[in-house]
């Protein structure tokens, strides 16, 4: 018999590209929360803590356990409908995004304004325009990293996420999680950084719901940048800065405390 509040195989459900969901408590509101690419399955669950009522936490394909997807799905139109075909048939009525998820969920609020009471958005990498050349720069070398893999067993790619993560900050397997995910995701890694979830970012000023945007200033894959522009074209948008990395890594109780008020407001 199942603890309360545990999880089985049971409460898996998956779409045809691969995307898989698990729910999690029960209740209102419905929370949908979508993780960044190569996250591992420690990191996707982290927005989730702390929310009240059911929180929906997604798998993307090539992640975790969900299948390998066709190489051609990596685009953020395609994320962005898995997204929405989830959060529709869960009924969710809050969103939270990381990076990717982020961008799925602007691509999906710009096109449905009021499809969400409640958004947070946290790293968001691009809005209308692809990322810059020093974020692009560091995909790149992922990408060499992981063709290099089957020459010298992933150990460069290693190296490469070792060297982007924070001193001191309690990683444990993190690096062999994530590295191995990353090694499952060369199409995205090369695809990704050229494409922006939307063509023009006006559209955004038609989202009529709080939106809670989170950056950090250090963070070598997502220009704080962003996050400051992404908030100011949101009538309802509120800008949270981490002076850090990484901060899902290094403020992890912190961004917790900060999503959960916004989430459970």
């Amino acid at each position: 018999m199942r603890e309360r509040g545990e999880t089985s195989e049971e409460d898996v459900r998956v779409l045809p590209s691969g995307t898989r969901w698990r729910v999690h408590g029960s209740g209102s509101p419905v929370t949908l929360v979508a993780h960044g690419l190569g996250a591992t399955e420690g990191e996707a669950r982290i927005p989730a803590s702390g929310v009240r009522g059911t929180r929906v936490v997604l798998t993307l394909p090539g992640h975790g356990s969900a299948a390998d997807p066709d190489d051609d799905y990596w685009d953020y139109g395609n994320v962005a409908a898995d997204v929405l075909e989830v959060a529709d048939l869960v009924g969710a009525e809050r969103a939270a995004g990381v990076s990717l998820g982020a961008g799925a969920l602007t691509r999906i609020v710009a096109e449905h304004p009021g499809r969400f009471e409640r958004l947070a958005l946290l790293l968001p990498a691009a809005v209308d325009r692809p990322r810059g050349g020093a974020v692009t720069e560091v995909f790149e070398q992922l990408s060499a990293g992981v063709r290099a893999a089957h020459s010298d067993g992933g150990s460069g790619l290693r190296e490469l996420v070792a060297r982007g993560l924070p001193e001191g900050a309690g990683i444990g397997e993190y690096v062999e999680q994530r590295s191995a995910t990353l090694l499952r995701l060369g199409p995205a890694l090369e695809k990704l950084p050229h494409r922006a979830p939307l063509a023009d970012r006006s559209a955004l000023a038609a989202v009529p719901h709080p939106v809670l945007v989170v950056g950090a200033t250090a963070d070598p894959l997502h220009d704080s940048e962003v996050a400051e522009q992404l908030a100011a074209v949101l009538p309802e948008g509120r800008l949270e800065l981490f002076d850090s990395t990484a901060p899902m890594l290094t403020h992890r109780a912190e961004l917790r405390g900060v999503l959960s008020d916004f989430l459970n407001s």
